[in-house]
C-alpha cells in the first residue's frame, strides 16, 4: 500500500509503512534494484525480507531517491552517502523509519499486546508506575518501552540497562504527545524529547539529539 502514515517535527521526517505488499511487489518499486539484490540475499525468512524490503521502500518514499544502508560494527544504520541521519524499527505489519539531515535520530514502533505487561518488571521503574497507572496499562507500558528503545538508539552506548539507566519523566499517556526522558549511563546525564503516537495496532516514539 502507498505511505501510511507520516508527521513532521522542525526536520524530523517520520514515515510508517503498513506492509501488505508481496517480495516481489516491493522489489518493483524500485528503480534500479540492483543494490539491494545481495543484501536482501541475507535472509531465508520471508518475514524478514519483507520488513528489509519495506524499510528501503519507505526510505525512498521519504527521500525520493534510492539509498544504501550500512551499518556501524555496533549495529546502527546509516546511509552510505552520509546525506542525513536515519533510524529505522519494525514491528509485526509495519515498519517505521526516520530521517534528519543534520542531527541523529531515533525511532521504535511496538505492536499492541498484552504480553508487554509479563516483562514490565525488567525496565519500568517504581517512579515510573504514577504514568502508567494514569492511562491504558498496556499502552503505557508498550510507550515506556519503546520510548526507552528510541533513546538507546540515539546514546550509541554499550551495557544499558533500560531499569537502571533509563528514566522517563512522569506524563499522562494521551493519543500522541511528548515526554521528557533522562539516562543514568553516563556523566553527560543526557535529557531527551521523545515525540509518541499511538494506534490500535501500535505505539511509536521518536525523537532526535538536539
Amino acid at each position: 500500500m502507498p505511505l501510511f502514515r507520516t508527521y513532521k517535527n522542525g526536520e524530523l521526517t517520520v514515515g510508517i509503512w503498513k506492509v501488505e505488499e508481496t517480495i516481489d511487489q516491493l522489489r518493483s518499486m524500485f528503480n534500479d534494484f540492483s543494490l539491494y539484490e545481495l543484501g536482501l540475499q541475507k535472509f531465508k525468512a520471508e518475514k524478514r525480507q519483507l520488513e528489509w524490503l519495506a524499510v528501503r521502500v519507505l526510505l525512498k518514499e521519504l527521500l525520493g531517491e534510492e539509498k544504501v544502508i550500512d551499518y556501524l560494527p555496533s549495529g546502527k544504520p546509516f546511509l552510505k552517502d552520509r546525506s542525513a541521519f536515519i533510524s529505522f524499527s519494525h514491528t509485526s505489519g509495519y515498519v517505521a523509519v526516520a530521517v534528519h539531515p543534520t542531527k541523529e535520530v531515533g525511532i521504535d514502533i511496538e505492536q499492541y499486546g498484552k504480553r508487554v505487561c509479563k516483562v514490565a518488571s525488567r525496565f519500568v521503574r517504581e517512579d515510573e508506575m504514577k504514568s502508567v497507572k494514569a492511562g491504558d496499562e498496556i499502552y503505557a507500558l508498550l510507550l515506556h518501552w519503546s520510548a526507552k528503545e528510541t533513546m538507546f538508539k540515539l546514546m550509541n552506548q554499550s551495557d544499558v540497562d533500560f531499569l537502571e539507566h533509563l528514566h522517563i519523566l512522569p506524563f499522562v499517556p494521551s493519543e500522541s504527545g511528548d515526554m521528557e526522558a533522562v539516562e543514568y549511563r553516563t556523566d553527560l546525564h543526557q535529557t531527551f524529547q521523545i515525540r509518541y503516537c499511538i494506534h490500535p495496532d501500535y505505539v511509536m516514539t521518536f525523537a532526535c539529539l538536539e
